[in-house]
C-alpha cells in the first residue's frame, strides 16, 4: 500500500461526525484540511483530529496541495458547485448524496471528471455494508428464485422533529425522495439492477413546518417540494419495485425493503445502515436469519471513499460510483416529472450494476 490519500472536507456539519469515525480508523486515507461556513465547526474537527488546517473558504481548500481528493458534505443545492471547483483543481470527488440537484449539474459534473481523468464517488455507501451485499448475493445465487417484485418504503413525521436546522430537507434539492430515496434506489440497483420506467404520485400537505428542538424551536418555515411521494418501478429485469418516501406519517409498521422471486424472500435491514441481518423466507415455514456472506465488515461512512482510494491504487472501478449516483438521481427526477404529468415515464439513464463485495 502507498502513501493514504489525503482528503480534504468541506461542511463540518451533523453528517461530518459519522465520517470523521470512520477515517479515524482508516490506513489509506487520511483528512488534512476542512472548510466549513461556520469556522467554529471546522474547527471543532481540527480539535479532533490534530495536524488537520481549518481552510477559510472551499475555493481555498480545493488547490491546496496536501489534499488529493475533496470529501463534498455539503447541503444538496452545492454539491455540483463545490464538486466542479474541486474537479476543476485536479482533484478527485467524494460527496454525500445527491450527486446533484439535476441532471444538467450531474452531468457537467461527470463530464469534468472525464476530461480530467479524475474519480467522482458518491454517497450512500451503506450498500457496501453486509447487509445489502449479503442480500445481492443470496438473489445472486439463485436464492429466490427469479426475482418478481421488491417493496421499499422510508415512513418519518419529518426531519424537522430533530434537526436543528431542517429548512434545506424541504427547499430545492431536498424532501423525502431525494434526502432518503438514494439509500433505498441504490440497494435496489444493487439488488435488481438498472430501472427502465417508473409511474409516480406526490402531496404535499403542509405548506410550512415548525423546527421542533434546538435553539430555534418554534420556528416556522416554508415547504417548497414534495413531502410524500410514492411510485412504480420498473426494472430493466422485469422485476416491479413498489416504492413509498414519505415525511407526513407518524408511525409504521412497513418493512424497509423486501425482495420476492418464484421461490422465496428476502427481507432486508434499514439501508440506511451498513450491517443488520437479512431474512429468508422460502413459502413454507419461519423466516430464516442468512449468516453474513458479503460486504465490509465494520463499515461506516467513508467505507465509499476508503472503496475509492483502493480503487485507485489497484485501477479498478470503485463502488459507490457516480454513474450509479447519476441513474438512482434520474430515477428519482423522472418519478417526480412523472408525478407532475401523472403518466409513466422512461428512465433515459443506465448504469453496470457495481461490483459485488465478496469475502
Amino acid at each position: 500500500m502507498g502513501e493514504p490519500l489525503r482528503i480534504g472536507m468541506v461542511g463540518a456539519g451533523r453528517i461530518s461526525g459519522a465520517y470523521l469515525d470512520t477515517l479515524e480508523r482508516l490506513d489509506d486515507v487520511t483528512l488534512t484540511a476542512v472548510t466549513d461556513l461556520d469556522r467554529d465547526r471546522a474547527a471543532a474537527v481540527a480539535a479532533r483530529m490534530p495536524g488537520v488546517a481549518v481552510v477559510g473558504s472551499a475555493d481555498k481548500l480545493v488547490v491546496r496541495p496536501d489534499v488529493d481528493a475533496v470529501l463534498n458534505l455539503t447541503i444538496p443545492a452545492v454539491h455540483a458547485e463545490v464538486a466542479l471547483a474541486a474537479l476543476a483543481a485536479g482533484k478527485h470527488v467524494y460527496g454525500e448524496k445527491p450527486l446533484a440537484a439535476t441532471r444538467a449539474e450531474a452531468d457537467r459534473t461527470l463530464a469534468a471528471a472525464e476530461a480530467g481523468g479524475l474519480r467522482i464517488g458518491c454517497a450512500p455507501d451503506t450498500v457496501l455494508g453486509t447487509g445489502v451485499q449479503t442480500a445481492r448475493k443470496a438473489v445472486d445465487d439463485g436464492l429466490i428464485g427469479t426475482p418478481v417484485a421488491a417493496t421499499a418504503f422510508m415512513t418519518t413525521a419529518g426531519h424537522e422533529r430533530w434537526h436543528p436546522d431542517p429548512e434545506f430537507y424541504y427547499r430545492r434539492g431536498g424532501g423525502p425522495l431525494l434526502d432518503m430515496g438514494p439509500y433505498y434506489l441504490s440497494a435496489l440497483v444493487h439488488l435488481l439492477g438498472p430501472v427502465i420506467t417508473v409511474t409516480g404520485a406526490g402531496s404535499r400537505p403542509r405548506t410550512e413546518r415548525e423546527i421542533g428542538s434546538g435553539p430555534r424551536a418554534g420556528e416556522r418555515f416554508a415547504v417548497e417540494v414534495d413531502t410524500h411521494v410514492t411510485g412504480v418501478l420498473r426494472h430493466a429485469n422485469g422485476a416491479l419495485t413498489t416504492l413509498v418516501m414519505s415525511f407526513d406519517i407518524q408511525a409504521a409498521r412497513l418493512p424497509r425493503i423486501e425482495v420476492h422471486g418464484t421461490g422465496a424472500s428476502l427481507s432486508l435491514p434499514d439501508p440506511n445502515g451498513f450491517d443488520g441481518t437479512v431474512e429468508l423466507h422460502r413459502g413454507t415455514g419461519e423466516w430464516e436469519a442468512l449468516p453474513v456472506t458479503a460486504g465490509y465488515v465494520g463499515a461506516g461512512r467513508g467505507t465509499g471513499l476508503a472503496d475509492l482510494a483502493e480503487s485507485l491504487a489497484a485501477g479498478r472501478p470503485h463502488r459507490a460510483s457516480a454513474e450509479l449516483a447519476r441513474h438512482v438521481l434520474d430515477i428519482m427526477l423522472t418519478l417526480l416529472d412523472s408525478a407532475r404529468e401523472g403518466r409513466a415515464l422512461p428512465v433515459e439513464s443506465c448504469c453496470v450494476r457495481p461490483e459485488p463485495v465478496r469475502h
